[in-house]
C-alpha cells in the first residue's frame, strides 16, 4: 500500500495561488498512491485568500477511479446563507468497507483561537495487508489543552477498534445496519498533528496500552534519524525554525512492514510538506 498525506492549506501555495491540480500533481510525484489523505480542504469559503471554491468536487474530477470521502470538521453557513465546510478528505482506489467520521474533543479554552477538529476514518481492503483503517486528522494549533484532549481521543479510538477486532459483535448477515463490519487492529493514522516529536501529545499518542501501541512510521524505518521537517521549511510566519509536525503512525503488525517514509522537501504548493509511506 502506498499513501500520501498532506496539509494543503486549502491548496494554497506559498505564491498565494490556490491550485487543487498542483496538489494532486505533487502527491503523484511522490508516489503512485493507493490512498491520498488531505487536510485543510475547503468548500464554500470563497472569502478566504485565493477563493478556494468547491475543492472536493475539483478533487473528484482530478482523481478518476478513486472514491472520495470528505469529512468536514467545520460545517456552517455564511452570513448570506452559503454552506461552508472545511476539513479532511480521503481518496482511495482500494475497495472500501466502511466510513466513519469522529468529532474530536473541543474543550473550552477561553480567549484562545480554535475551531472544531475531527478524525476521518476509511477502512480499505488492501490485497496484501487485508483490511486497514486509514485515519486522517488535523489537530488544534493554538490551544495546547485542546490538542492534548484530541491526541488522547485518537489513541482511544484505536484502542476501541482493537477491542472490537479482538471481541467482535455477534455476526449478522443480511441488509440491516447490524450486518458484520470489517473490524481490524491494523491502522494508519496520519495528518497534521501540530506538535513535534518531543511534545507530550506525541507521547500520549504513542503510549502503549494492553495489547499494543501506535508507532511512528518514521522511527520504525529510520530509527534515531531526526524526522525530516514538514512545516516552516520555507515560510517562517509561525516560527523561526523548520519542524516536523505531520506524521504517520501505524499499528503493531504494520510497523515491521514499513518500507518507505519520505518527505518532499522541495514543493511549495502548501505551507506544509507532504509525507509518503509505503508498506
Amino acid at each position: 500500500m502506498k499513501l500520501v498525506t498532506w496539509n494543503t492549506q486549502w491548496c494554497r501555495g506559498l505564491d498565494g495561488t490556490v491550485s487543487v491540480a498542483r496538489i494532486v500533481e505533487g502527491a503523484r510525484a511522490m508516489a503512485d498512491f493507493d490512498v491520498l489523505c488531505l487536510q485543510e480542504i475547503a468548500q464554500g469559503f470563497d472569502g478566504m485568500p485565493g477563493s478556494p471554491g468547491d475543492q472536493p468536487a475539483e478533487l473528484a474530477a482530478l482523481l478518476p477511479g478513486f472514491q472520495l470521502f470528505f469529512g468536514a470538521a467545520v460545517d456552517e453557513f455564511s452570513a448570506d446563507g452559503q454552506r461552508q465546510r472545511f476539513g479532511n478528505l480521503i481518496a482511495t482506489r482500494l475497495p472500501v468497507a466502511q466510513v466513519r467520521n469522529h468529532p474530536l474533543p473541543w474543550p473550552a479554552d477561553a480567549g484562545v483561537r480554535s475551531m472544531p477538529r475531527m478524525c476521518s476514518v476509511v477502512t480499505v481492503q488492501d490485497p496484501e495487508l487485508g483490511p486497514v483503517r486509514v485515519m486522517t486528522t488535523h489537530l488544534e494549533y493554538y490551544s495546547a489543552p485542546q490538542r492534548m484532549a484530541q491526541a488522547r481521543a485518537l489513541r482511544d479510538l484505536h484502542i476501541e477498534a482493537c477491542a472490537q477486532a479482538a471481541a467482535p459483535p455477534k455476526e449478522e448477515n443480511g441488509a440491516s445496519p447490524f450486518r458484520t463490519k470489517a473490524h481490524t487492529p491494523n491502522v494508519i493514522l496520519c495528518g497534521d498533528f501540530n506538535l513535534g516529536p518531543t511534545e507530550p501529545e506525541y507521547a500520549a499518542i504513542r503510549t502503549p496500552f494492553e495489547g499494543g501501541q501506535l508507532h511512528d512510521a518514521w522511527v520504525a524505518l529510520h530509527g534515531s534519524t531526526p524526522h525530516a521537517p514538514t512545516f516552516r521549511l520555507f515560510d517562517r510566519t509561525y516560527g523561526p525554525e523548520p519542524v516536523a509536525c505531520d506524521f504517520v503512525f501505524v499499528s503493531d503488525a504494520l510497523a515491521p512492514k514499513v518500507r518507505r517514509v519520505d518527505v518532499d522537501l522541495q514543493t511549495r504548493a502548501s505551507d506544509h510538506q507532504p509525507v509518503a509511506i509505503e508498506l
